[in-house]
């Protein structure tokens, strides 16, 4: 549905790079101009907002603008940002999917102190925590939005993985096994405070665990912050970004992704204070409007959906966890991370309230 008002004003833009995240130009300079010879105007570097894992700068080297991503700063998990991982799906989901196209990777640490690379802008409209300025959403613009993102992940899930040579991305089989097991250590391997909630919620999520659905190729992030959306039609999905922990998996996952960031209207108001987006906006559909209209689509059994929906809340808070991790221990001197450990306590208490009524 288009967008009563031009949306021209509303593009995502780069700001200035946040204090301890600025990148060594020169060393990135030359190598960037020895892989571009024929964009000889000006470098100009500048950070886009909100992410708090992978870092991402707009790169403007005379006409041509790219975007480029390089894990954070001090991070302790260093297998959750393989830039080279990120960088190869791009390359063979680009044309099949409305994913920014890869240009260059870069696994010379001596250039950035890390590994990087190099895709190609989209420009659009990104709906973070709250809705631009001067961006207004009528119910009817709400609800063709949450549907438009719930058809942006069923297309995913219809892609033939192995056709598209995702099929070394991941190993599906005793998938949930794996992903529970793993989320737990990482809790404990970024502990700083005891959280009581962790211990019931394993349990909980080892003796729910369901059966292995079948494999497709799954985002794992997947979110309004990470869509790209048509400035003119607001409702258009133009693209998805971040797919650092994209693989193969049980799909239902991915929808359990996607319900976990969906704060309702009826919340209770702590929850309501760390929404993700604009998901309570009058006309958007319920986190069980979407499991329904995504049954509907696909037509996968959704009998377990509490448990994918919970798993995503305790993977979220662990997520939020090794970021505040890095700030607890001065690795970044960001402050945005300073509030992150009340952040992960309201994921904890919000996953052990649906785990008591067994209910989204």
């Amino acid at each position: 549905m288009p967008a009563e008002t031009p949306q021209f004003d509303l593009q995502d833009h780069a700001t200035s790079v946040r204090p301890g995240e600025e990148l060594d130009l020169e060393k990135l300079e030359p190598f960037l101009r020895s892989h571009f010879p024929d964009n000889t105007g000006p470098l100009v570097i500048r950070q886009f907002p909100s992410g708090h894992s992978n870092l991402t700068y707009s790169v403007v080297l005379g006409d041509r603008e790219m975007v480029l991503r390089r894990p954070p700063f001090g991070s302790k998990v260093k297998s959750a940002h393989d830039m080279g991982r990120e960088y190869r799906v791009l390359s063979r989901l680009h044309s099949v999917y409305p994913a920014p196209r890869a240009l260059l990777y870069c696994d010379d640490e001596s250039i950035l102190g890390a590994p990087f690379y190099l895709m190609e802008r989209i420009h659009g409209v990104v709906l973070r925590r709250d809705l631009p300025r001067k961006l207004s959403l009528t119910p009817e613009m709400a609800a063709a939005l949450s549907h438009s993102l719930n058809e942006s992940l069923t297309h995913l899930h219809r892609l033939d993985y192995a056709t598209i040579g995702q099929a070394d991305l991941g190993k599906p089989e005793r998938y949930h096994e794996r992903q529970v097991r793993k989320w737990i250590e990482r809790y404990y391997g970024s502990k700083n405070h005891d959280l009581p909630e962790v211990e019931q919620i394993s349990a909980w999520l080892r003796e729910k665990m369901p059966a292995q659905s079948q494999a497709t190729l799954i985002h794992n992030d997947y979110k309004y912050d990470n869509m790209i959306l048509d400035a003119v039609d607001i409702t258009r999905v133009k693209g998805i970004l971040d797919w650092e922990m994209c693989t193969i998996g049980d799909p239902l996952a991915d929808l359990g992704t996607a319900i976990g960031y969906w704060v309702e209207a009826g919340d209770p108001p702590e929850l309501q204070a760390i929404h993700w987006g604009p998901t309570t906006w009058p006309g958007s559909l319920t986190r069980a409007q979407l499991v329904e209209r995504y049954g509907e689509k696909t037509g996968r059994n959704l009998g377990n959906i509490v448990f994918y929906y919970i798993f995503a809340l305790f993977k979220t808070s662990v997520i939020i966890q090794q970021i505040y991790y890095r700030y607890h221990h001065g690795l970044t001197k960001d402050s945005r991370f300073a509030g992150m450990l009340d952040v992960t306590r309201i994921l904890l208490r919000t996953a052990v309230r649906s785990a008591d009524r067994d209910q989204l």
